[in-house]
């Protein structure tokens, strides 16, 4: 098993974003190690030390994935017995080429905050907090959108991941057993219909998530998990409500897929 670290003098999100995206390409293990905030060179050191460690026990050079600005901490992590992909090194000189101007490197200035985006996103949580799960159905006059669907399909986390990532105002509502003799949209929803955007999700993995919060239950259970998918999608369909099945994907996925199909705008910057 190949052996694989994301330093950076700041979060080192932006390493683990690119590397990920890399070694997910290969079909194999690799054992992945995150180092952050490495701001001097004694930090340095001992992250350069542990990439050696890692070295001599496999036998193997382990992959650096960085992003250092600072030129004395960036030769120090060079001059480990790993094999180093610094990412900005590729890009900045096209890119200084192509704007016209030098690039200024500053630590953290990838993820520091904008006070503007971060008071979005701030609140944006307390709302998707206040509004989770039809908890107040009389605010969603303020939503960005509304996720509907049966219980566990994935809408609170989704939910919080687009306020969290994106600063958008989102609701949910959950379809449950009461509401399936007779499906139909809750008449306060009826003035925000064109911000529903329906989950669904594969019966056997609602059964088994079910399961595991009510074991051997009626709500778990295999025929009462397909009638309710059964229901609700044929309700997304009836009234031409966006949706998509949230089984294979993550909610970093699904969050992105519901921004592509609605065209929301995001307030991440």
């Amino acid at each position: 098993m190949r052996t694989a670290f994301y330093i950076s003098d700041g979060t080192a999100i932006t390493s683990e974003v690119f590397g990920h995206a890399l070694l997910s390409l290969f079909p194999m293990e690799f054992e992945h190690h995150t180092i952050s905030f490495i701001e001097n060179l004694e930090k340095a050191e001992q992250a350069k030390q542990k990439i050696n460690n890692a070295y001599k026990k496999t036998g193997e050079k382990p992959l650096v994935f960085h992003t250092f600005v600072n030129p004395e901490i960036r030769a120090m992590i060079d001059s480990c017995d790993g094999i180093i992909y610094n990412f900005l090194e590729h890009f900045v000189k096209p890119l200084e080429q192509q704007l016209g101007i030098e690039a200024k490197p500053k630590a953290h200035r990838t993820h520091s905050i904008h006070q503007h985006s971060y008071e979005h996103r701030i609140d944006a949580v307390n709302y998707a907090l206040a509004n989770d799960d039809g908890s107040n159905v009389s605010n969603y006059a303020h939503a960005d959108i509304i996720l509907v669907g049966v219980s566990r399909s994935g809408k609170t986390p989704t939910s919080l991941y687009l306020a969290l990532q994106y600063g958008i105002k989102a609701a949910n509502y959950p379809f449950t057993d009461d509401d399936m003799d007779e499906l139909r949209i809750p008449d306060f929803l009826k003035p925000h219909k064109k911000k529903m955007f329906g989950l669904t999700i594969d019966a056997e993995r609602l059964m088994d998530i079910r399961d595991n919060r009510r074991a051997n239950s009626k709500y778990a259970s295999a025929r009462q998990c397909r009638m309710e998918l059964r229901e609700v999608e044929k309700l997304y369909k009836k009234e031409k409500i966006p949706y998509i099945n949230s089984t294979k994907f993550s909610v970093e996925e699904i969050s992105a897929k519901i921004l592509s199909i609605t065209g929301l705008q995001r307030h991440k910057y």
